[in-house]
């Protein structure tokens, strides 16, 4: 009987909490977006192409969206070189 119980106490949780995301999904609220490979909108950044100058510098060419960037990387950070958006 107590098991019985604890079941029904379970399921009533789940019941409250699928209602709840159901509610707020359908408010607008809530938003859920499952990846699957392959599928979906194209990526936003992309690396065009990487050079090892030393072990520790490499230069890469990196495609955001509408802009291509040349980033100079070392141990000591990051630094953006050269910047060029295209034109649409």
């Amino acid at each position: 009987m107590e098991s019985i119980q604890q079941t029904l106490s379970v399921l009533l949780v789940l019941a409250l909490l699928g209602g709840t995301l159901w509610w707020l999904r359908r408010k607008g609220m809530a938003h859920f977006a499952f990846k699957t490979a392959g599928v979906g909108k194209r990526k936003s950044i992309q690396v065009l192409e990487r050079t090892a100058l030393t072990p520790q510098h490499s230069l890469h060419l990196v495609k955001l969206e509408d802009r291509t960037m040349l980033i100079a990387a070392s141990p000591g950070g990051c630094s953006i070189l050269s910047e060029r958006v295209e034109n649409r």
